[in-house]
């Protein structure tokens, strides 16, 4: 093995001892977050509604409706989740923290409420995230041990890849009927390498959505450099110049874009109404449950009257690029099929780091067990004509071992 591929061979296994146990957890709460909507459609009954042929009710109406199940709660996020789907009011209680009321949106009957905090698969995304650490430091954690993830796939691809194009073949296939060492070598080694791709792109997209300096940094690669003034414009709400005919203006915003965006299939509506300069937030997502493409608005919080308009087509590639983080995160941005993709390769992601522990293990004691001195001429020859492996890496011969 040349110098350079033992310095990688040693920088790849010493990060998977640092990040190995967090890639397991990420992995396997990635995994079972993929088909989160699906699964809670299939035991919630609330998560549909019958579509009716009239206007959903205005979000005036829904933040009374969750007031009176919670009448010290403060409002302040609503969605729309689609036709077929309920409106959701999300309300911040004084000392319970956060509740979230689903609404008919067509009669306005209360359908259920939730405790975010109890919800499974919040709690799944809170592991994922935080690994249930305050989020300062959970997040720290799980982002730097990600980033030495993606650096572990490089390194991987590196030390695997076949010198010989004749090898290529079986390298690229796991020998099913070796001993078991050899099955788990191949494990490591052969599905690392199918899911390097798919894992580097959804460790990426995850860290765009923890980190702001990677979203950022995927934002001026893509624009490259060029600032788009419409889309940095930050606008704000004038107290000074309250109407003075009171005006609803989460309302007014919504019957706005309505109109303005009718192919949207999904809406949410935000603001923090005690800041006197903040705005009104409202997107129109074209398809439900989907955030990649739509259309970003927003309003004076106080007159409701538009300050900003982003609709998709004119977003930079940067803002779009962003705008898919999560939809690629999860797959969804290849529909079902992505889906499955993503949680394939997920569980390869929460294999690699257990695999390669056995294949660190299985050579350590075997360097316990057996000294020069117990080995034969002809066999010390055997391991010195064995520095290439059968599936042609320059891994110290590990696959012959197996």
């Amino acid at each position: 093995m040349t110098p350079f591929k033992k310095t990688l061979l040693f920088i790849h296994r010493w990060l998977g001892f640092t990040s190995g146990l967090v890639v397991v957890i990420v992995s396997i709460t990635g995994c079972l977050f993929v088909f989160q909507d699906e699964i809670q459609d299939a035991i919630h009954s609330y998560r549909k509604v019958e579509v009716q042929n009239k206007p959903y009710i205005l979000p005036s109406r829904l933040k009374q409706i969750a007031q009176q199940q919670y009448p010290t709660g403060k409002p302040d996020f609503i969605a729309y989740y689609g036709e077929d789907r309920p409106a959701a009011v999300y309300t911040d209680l004084p000392k319970d923290g956060e509740r979230v009321v689903y609404i008919n949106p067509y009669t306005g009957r209360a359908l259920a409420t939730e405790n975010p905090q109890r919800n499974f698969f919040i709690v799944v995304e809170y592991i994922h995230l935080y690994l249930l650490l305050p989020p300062a430091v959970g997040g720290q954690i799980v982002g730097w041990s990600v980033v030495i993830f993606v650096v572990m796939m490089i390194t991987g691809i590196i030390l695997w890849w076949p010198k010989r194009k004749s090898d290529r073949k079986r390298s690229f296939t796991i020998k099913w009927g070796g001993r078991w060492r050899r099955v788990n070598y191949d494990l490591h080694n052969v599905l690392g390498f199918y899911a390097a791709s798919i894992a580097i792109i959804l460790a990426i997209s995850g860290l765009a959505i923890a980190f702001q300096p990677v979203s950022d940094g995927i934002k001026f690669t893509a624009n490259l450099g060029k600032t788009y003034t419409k889309e940095a414009a930050i606008p704000v709400s004038d107290s000074l110049h309250k109407p003075t005919t009171p005006v609803n203006a989460w309302d007014k915003a919504f019957l706005y874009v309505k109109a303005k965006s009718p192919q949207a299939q999904m809406f949410t509506l935000y603001s923090d109404d005690a800041k006197a300069a903040n705005t009104i937030y409202l997107n129109a997502y074209y398809q439900s449950m989907h955030y990649y493409k739509s259309d970003l608005y927003e309003f004076d919080q106080f007159s409701g009257t538009p300050l900003k308009t982003v609709v998709h087509k004119d977003k930079s590639a940067g803002l779009k690029m962003n705008n898919m983080n999560y939809d690629i995160h999860v797959g969804q941005i290849l529909g079902l099929t992505g889906k499955i993709i993503a949680f394939l390769a997920s569980l390869i992601c929460a294999s690699l780091p257990i695999t390669g522990f056995i294949i660190w293990l299985g050579k350590r004691n075997k360097k316990g067990k057996k000294s020069p001195n117990q080995l034969s001429p002809g066999r010390v020859g055997f391991k010195r004509q064995s520095k290439v492996s059968p599936t042609g890496g320059d891994l110290e011969g590990a696959a012959n071992n197996y």
